[in-house]
């Protein structure tokens, strides 16, 4: 809509001062010409802006002219107050900030908005973390966002899962991502991109060097290359389950990553079958979580090494109680 384009102009100039009326178009997606008609309808209702033509020349609002007006849409207006999640601006020490931030917007919303901005603030609350995640390592992500703004290499000590001592890495970051409540650094290490879990950093120091990335790579660039090679890893060993019916939820929540498709539910059969896909032999030992409620139909090896771990474990409480432990 045209008025909604004004708007944009409005608001643009405002906060960048004078942009060339091509860079205009290009960013509203319209005609230079039609970029000059809309200037000359702002001019006809009474806002002081003007075009210098030139090679320096652009459209430029009348120095110290501002605008109260935020342009905010009722949905817009609500959506601001829903975006304080709880937790990613605490880590980031800028809860104040924001809390801030939106009183100074609430301030600014045209009179007909603010209750409804108000009501989503007490009626939608958001929480990044998940059910039962347990208690998280408190997270020190100051030398990293330092890193990250002011464009240096990061020298980390960091641990891998599995590994008791860390390893020394030099990095390149390209930035921070909170996913599911959990923290993590990106960055380029040899010029590959590489996931780094905040809460296993034992230590970060700030290198003299400048940030040395891809050319033309940005944060969102990088991040979904390691969200694929983590949601996409393939699983090469295909495994059928029969699960009983009173533990389907449970079961289809806790291997909702490993699920090859949906089961095979007649929705009427005390049993219902089911097909993973798992990395390696020993991952299928997270079934014996469901004891007698869920049967491995094949292939045969992971069938023997449940058995082999079920074994293993009556055999510890078994010397454990001929010891009196």
């Amino acid at each position: 809509m045209k008025s909604d384009r004004l708007l944009s102009i409005l608001l643009l100039l405002q906060t960048r001062g004078r942009v060339p009326a091509h860079e205009l178009a290009e960013r509203l997606e319209v005609s230079v010409r039609t970029i000059y008609r809309d200037i000359e309808a702002l001019s006809a209702s009474g806002v002081p802006v003007y075009a210098e033509r030139g090679r320096h020349g652009g459209i430029e609002l009348l120095a110290g002219f501002r605008t109260d007006v935020t342009g905010l849409t009722a949905d817009e207006s609500r959506a601001l107050f829903i975006l304080a999640a709880q937790g990613a601006h605490a880590a980031l020490g800028l809860d104040a900030a924001l809390g801030s931030a939106l009183r100074k917007v609430m301030a600014a919303l045209p009179a007909p908005h603010r209750p409804a901005a108000e009501v989503m603030s007490r009626r939608i609350l958001v929480d990044a973390t998940r059910w039962k995640g347990g208690p998280q390592k408190a997270v020190d992500l100051d030398v990293l966002q330092d890193a990250v703004f002011a464009d240096q290499r990061l020298r980390l000590r960091y641990r891998h899962s599995g590994e008791r001592e860390p390893r020394t890495y030099t990095v390149d970051p390209y930035g921070l991502v909170s996913k599911a409540g959990v923290w993590y650094l990106v960055a380029d290490r040899r010029a590959k991109p590489q996931l780094f879990r905040a809460d296993r950093v034992h230590s970060a120091r700030l290198l003299d060097d400048p940030v040395r990335r891809r050319p033309g790579v940005e944060l969102a660039d990088a991040w979904e290359v390691l969200r694929r090679q983590v949601e996409e890893r393939p699983g090469g060993l295909d495994v059928t389950v029969r699960v009983r019916r009173d533990r389907l939820d449970m079961f289809l929540r806790m291997n909702a990553s490993s699920l090859a498709g949906l089961p095979d539910d007649d929705g009427v059969s005390d049993w219902v079958t089911a097909r993973l896909s798992y990395g390696f032999v020993g991952e299928a030992r997270q079934l014996l979580a469901f004891s007698d409620r869920i049967e491995v139909l094949s292939p045969p090896r992971v069938r023997e090494e449940l058995r082999a771990a079920a074994a293993s474990v009556t055999e510890l409480y078994r010397r454990a109680g001929r010891d009196g432990g």
